[in-house]
Formats: structure tokens, C-alpha cells, sequence
């Protein structure tokens, strides 16, 4: 089969023949129908100081998936062959204690899908029964389903605070952060605040619903610009989902006094925060998530997308064949695009409208 790997310790990424995967006795083989492209390649692609001192080569990128399972192990007991499916890419170890009461989301022994074993950028890959999710082809083609993974860290992310009838802050509007403001409208949150520093992601910002799209590249202070188009208020709830440093220094000074602030976006480096004056005096509810939670996040992203409470069709930026992988990543580090997708057992490259 055919497959994006990543072989050498050194920036840059192949598309190779290799094997198709052995399965073993509790897993099944999938044939990839699509694959959507995250960040986390991104970072590995680039062979960043993360992607150095996690991945190991070689391996097969991607996490997002979604496709047909075409062989199952002899202990595989709920899947067949023939199910249209995607996968929780967070492998437990289903032994620990937090797999062993609910929290499987924050289990310390985690191997991620293309992370640590070899991933879905393939015309194949094989997953353990235990992480497969069974699809509606009805409701989710593949280019919807392979999304569920991303959007559900949104999903779980927003299901930390109530906004229903609340003022909402989302600071930063890659991928996550466009999900976050389709759920926030979805949940009834009475205005949305957005911010990023690129026009193509605010128009998607406006488009997924957001109120306000603020570029903060060309604003001196934009605490002050938030509580200026909030009527003059502090926000009630704030999803900070960028990383960058100012923007989570922006996140305390935006939010209410006794209100929330949720941390999804991963700095680069430490980050100082004075935590008297921005947190306790402020009496904030802070929260730090990662993830999804398995499998009530599931059920949650299941019901959004099937039933068209958010529609992800606007975010998918570009859909193309393994052989157009370096072209996928190439749009994605421009900033320029929002989820691209690959279909593994497709050559041609489209690039969407």
C-alpha cells in the first residue's frame, strides 16, 4: 500500500510503498476512505522541537480517519467486516486508574494514532477494536466523518461552562476554534466574540456565526477591544484556543470578574501568569482541557453533525489524493486553510472552491 511517512529524524515527510499492515488478534484493518490533516502533522512535517523529542521515525502520520473495515482479528467480537468507521485516536491502557473509572481521556499510558503507532495517511491502518466508532454513511460521508476527531475537542472543550444567553470569547480561529464558535452559537450563547490575526480565518470565524470577528494584529490593547464591541462588558466565558502567549494574557483580562475561562491552545514555550491579579482577584473558574472524553464526547459530536445543529462543510478547505500530500501541507502552513482532507485510495487532487 501506499503511505505519507515520516522517515528520517530531519524536516519533510514521503509517500512510500510499504506493507499493509498486520492486524493483530483484537484489531481491525481499515481501508482509509479519507483522512483529515491536523496541526500535530503539521508540527511533525516541520520536525519542530516537539516533534523531536516525541516521534520516532519512521512512522505513518495522521490521527483523523474514517473508512471501511475490511478484515477483523479472532477476538474482535462487536466489529465486522464491511462497518463504515472512525477511531478515538487515543489508545488507553484501559488498566489504570483513570481508565478504570471514566477518565480514560487523561490516562498517563496513552499511545496517540500516528503520534506513537503508525497512522491513517495510508490506504490502510489497523486500530485496536477498542477505540472503533461505528458511522452512519447516510448521514456522515467520509469527508464529515474523518472531522469528528478534531471537533470533538471543541465539543468537550465547550461542554466545560453553560452559554446558554452568555457572552462567549473564542481567541484564536484555526480549526478548533471555528468548531468552538459553530457549538457556542449552537448552545445558545447570546454573542460571540472571535479574534485571530489572519482575514481567511475570520471570515470563517463570521461564517461558523461569530458576532464580532476582531483582528487583533492591528489592536493596541485587545482586552479593551473585546469589552468595547461586548457593550462595554467583560465576556462571561472565554475559550483561549491559540497558544500564543498574549492571547492567553488577553484571556484573563477579557473574561468578567467571577467569570470562565477555558485553555485549549498549547504554547510553544512556558508561559508567566500573574496569578494573583488575573486569576484569584478576579474570582475566575479557570479550567486547562485536552482531548476528548471517551466516549460521551462521541455521542455529543454524533448528534451535533448528524442532525445539522453545526455544519462543517465550510471548513474543509481542500480534498486531495495521498499524492497530493505535500500540496495539503504546503496550503495548511500558508494559514490560509482550515481542515484539508486526504483520500488515501484516490490519486487525483481537487482543490475545493
Amino acid at each position: 500500500m501506499w503511505a505519507v511517512r515520516k522517515l528520517r529524524a530531519a524536516p519533510g515527510l514521503d509517500l512510500v510503498e510499504i506493507p499493509v499492515p498486520a492486524i493483530r488478534d483484537d484489531e481491525v484493518l481499515v481501508r482509509v476512505e479519507a483522512a483529515s490533516v491536523c496541526g500535530t502533522d503539521l508540527h511533525i512535517f516541520n520536525w519542530d522541537e516537539w516533534a523531536q523529542q516525541r516521534i520516532h521515525p519512521p512512522l505513518t502520520l495522521g490521527h483523523e480517519f474514517a473508512g471501511t473495515i475490511v478484515a477483523t482479528g479472532p477476538l474482535v467480537r462487536q466489529a465486522s467486516v464491511g462497518d463504515y468507521v472512525s477511531a478515538e485516536s487515543h489508545i488507553t491502557c484501559g488498566a489504570c486508574a483513570n481508565c478504570r473509572t471514566g477518565r480514560a481521556h487523561t490516562c498517563e499510558h496513552t499511545q496517540i494514532l500516528g503520534v506513537e503507532r503508525d497512522g491513517a495517511f495510508a490506504e490502510y491502518v489497523a486500530v485496536p477494536e477498542s477505540v472503533v466508532w461505528q458511522n452512519d454513511r447516510t448521514k456522515l460521508p467520509p469527508e464529515i466523518a474523518t472531522l469528528q476527531e478534531p471537533f470533538g475537542n471543541a465539543v468537550f472543550a465547550l461542554h466545560h461552562a453553560d452559554l446558554a444567553g452568555k457572552s462567549v470569547a473564542v481567541l484564536g480561529c484555526g480549526p478548533v476554534g471555528l468548531f468552538s464558535i459553530a457549538i457556542a452559537r449552537a448552545s445558545g450563547a447570546g454573542r460571540v466574540l472571535a479574534s485571530d490575526t489572519r482575514l481567511f480565518r475570520l471570515d470563517l470565524a463570521r461564517r461558523m456565526g461569530a458576532h464580532v470577528a476582531l483582528d487583533v494584529s492591528h489592536v493596541s490593547d485587545a482586552a479593551a477591544a473585546f469589552v468595547a464591541e461586548n457593550e462595554g462588558e467583560h465576556v462571561d466565558v472565554v475559550f483561549e484556543m491559540s497558544g500564543a502567549p498574549a492571547a492567553i494574557a488577553d484571556s484573563f483580562r477579557i473574561a468578567r470578574n467571577g467569570g470562565r475561562v477555558i485553555l485549549f491552545g498549547i504554547p510553544a514555550h512556558p508561559v508567566e501568569i500573574d496569578v494573583a491579579e488575573a486569576l484569584i482577584f478576579k474570582n475566575l473558574d479557570v479550567s486547562a482541557v485536552s482531548g476528548r472524553q471517551v466516549w460521551d464526547t462521541w455521542y455529543r459530536t454524533r448528534w451535533l453533525l448528524e442532525h445539522g445543529v453545526v455544519d462543517l462543510r465550510p471548513l474543509i478547505t481542500a480534498e486531495v489524493g495521498l499524492d497530493g500530500f505535500a500540496h495539503a501541507f504546503e496550503l495548511l502552513a500558508s494559514g490560509d486553510a482550515c481542515k484539508i482532507v486526504i483520500h488515501p485510495n484516490t490519486a487525483a487532487v481537487e482543490v475545493a472552491a
